[in-house]
């Protein structure tokens, strides 16, 4: 039998909820299938005009969250709301018997999310964060490569966002409601990369931009250092009008790219890493060079991957499965730990302009 879900927050994200369990339209751009472990019964927001689209949509609306979670057939509470009330939304519904998913980032602060475990723990029901981004076709298909061995043992990964129309959104914009880039897409990249690579984190420095006149950053810089000397880099800009690619991957017998969200995946792999003989120097403006020369076709492989299939209804599938203790929950609370503890290191390292340790 299918699990049902209350969503709290009936905006961008609180829709594409509802469209990707439902199986219906998202925007008039993406398509869904139904979700077979799940279905959306009710909805709740602040305000009453979304209350009100929901009913045409066919769901049950409540006008206040105390009704909302009043409801016993409830059992998945969905969050997606700003960010700056995540926290006080999801103790309640735990309160209230309800299992909880939320939006990312899960909350502002380390001391909130912790309150948030501690609810869970108490009222034994199951809490996570909507890590989506670990299932892009994309970053699945890298993932594998890291683990094949593909490219031998991976030295560093770049991930980046660029975009070109500012922030988006309105109350994106403010930093009461944490706004930003680096709430709003950094948060996915770090917890991509650290999935892929492992949490010992050992420092982080970052930078941010404030081209647009938002008090929030509309580029955040990020670098990560592991203890296993693996270095880490997010990027996220809305003011580049000429994209870098989206994902970049170095190891010790090859790279692997993925120029844009369409993009397959470009492999090059080093079959043969000692070939002086037959360099041929680059012949550069004012001379030559054979160090960065080019390879010759005897020393190296390139080929094209394509995209994995991925399936947007595995992270409900896994979450429902741990509810029934089938399965061990994706998205744990220590992930969820690290991902906010190096969020909140790359404030303070925007903010003093230090590396900062863990």
């Amino acid at each position: 039998m299918k699990k049902k879900v209350g969503v709290v927050g009936y905006g961008g994200m609180g829709q594409w909820h509802v469209c990707s369990i439902a199986g219906t339209t998202y925007l008039n751009a993406i398509d869904f299938n139904e979700s077979d472990v799940c279905e959306v019964i009710a909805i709740y927001d602040i305000d009453p005009a979304k209350n009100e689209k929901a009913r045409k949509d066919g769901y049950k609306a409540y006008d206040t969250l105390e009704e909302f979670l009043s409801d016993k057939d409830i059992e998945i509470v969905v969050i997606a709301t700003p960010n700056d009330v995540h926290e006080s939304i999801a103790i309640a519904a735990m309160e209230a018997g309800k299992h909880v998913i939320c939006e990312k980032p899960v909350t502002m602060s380390c001391e909130a999310l912790e309150n948030m475990i501690a609810a869970s723990e108490k009222h034994r029901r199951r809490f996570s964060v909507h890590q989506n981004r670990r299932y892009d076709d994309y970053f699945v298909g890298m993932k594998k490569i890291s683990e094949d061995g593909t490219i031998g043992d991976i030295i560093s990964i770049e991930s980046r966002v660029h975009g070109d129309h500012g922030i988006p959104g309105d109350w994106r914009k403010t930093v009461e409601k944490g706004g930003g880039m680096l709430y709003d897409w950094g948060v996915h990249m770090i917890d991509q990369q650290l999935w892929m690579l492992g949490y010992d984190v050992e420092s982080v420095y970052a930078r941010f931009d404030y081209l647009t006149g938002a008090p929030v950053d509309d580029g955040c810089f990020i670098d990560i250092k592991l203890r296993s000397g693996k270095n880490l880099h997010v990027e996220i800009c809305t003011y580049n009008f000429i994209q870098l690619p989206l994902m970049y991957m170095r190891g010790t017998t090859g790279t692997a790219m993925v120029g844009s969200w369409q993009d397959p995946i470009h492999i090059t792999r080093c079959t043969a890493f000692a070939d002086d003989d037959n360099i041929r120097p680059a012949k550069t403006a004012n001379g030559l060079s054979k160090t960065m020369a080019p390879r010759t076709d005897r020393s190296m492989e390139s080929y094209v991957e394509l995209l994995p299939q991925v399936d947007v209804h595995n992270y409900y599938r896994n979450f429902c499965d741990a509810i029934d203790g089938k399965c061990e929950q994706l998205v744990t609370h220590d992930q969820m730990r690290v991902v906010m503890k190096v969020i909140m290191a790359a404030f303070e390292s925007a903010k003093t302009n230090t590396v900062v340790k863990f």
